[in-house]
């Protein structure tokens, strides 16, 4: 018996890419570090935002590559002559990933009290209506 998969189903003809990005999802993140949440901020806007105590403007880096939004983080050294008796402030390194819809654009982050918003923007396609000739072999 053959597996059908996702993608190849009779009905589903050039959605071959969702299953792809099906698989990038399910294997994005499944670390809980850093917390997020995602909103709805508008009717074709929303917001992620990362609870980042304890980072800098300078140890974040936002980055879009084929419609995979990734936020790294990274810390400076620290300084050695400290001596912690307790240490529960995490100061370790990140990367977190979201896959992002066709038309889904960043329109901007900001970092503020701890928190990194990353506001994202979805463009909404023109309804487009086309009539199909019908000719004669």
């Amino acid at each position: 018996m053959t597996k059908l998969t996702f993608g190849a189903h009779p009905y589903l003809l050039g959605f071959d890419q969702l299953e792809r990005l099906v698989e990038r999802t399910a294997k994005a993140g499944s670390e809980g570090y850093p917390p997020f949440n995602i909103e709805q901020s508008g009717e074709n806007a929303y917001r992620i935002t990362l609870a980042v105590a304890g980072f800098r403007e300078e140890d974040l880096a936002i980055t879009v590559e084929d419609r995979q939004l990734l936020v790294r983080g990274r810390q400076g050294e620290d300084d050695a002559t400290r001596i912690y008796l307790h240490r529960g402030i995490a100061a370790r390194a990140f990367q977190r990933s979201f896959v992002l819809a066709e038309g889904v654009e960043v329109a901007g982050a900001a970092l503020e009290n701890g928190l990194l918003h990353i506001d994202l923007n979805r463009a909404v396609p023109e309804p487009v209506v086309q009539t199909i000739r019908i000719g004669r072999k």
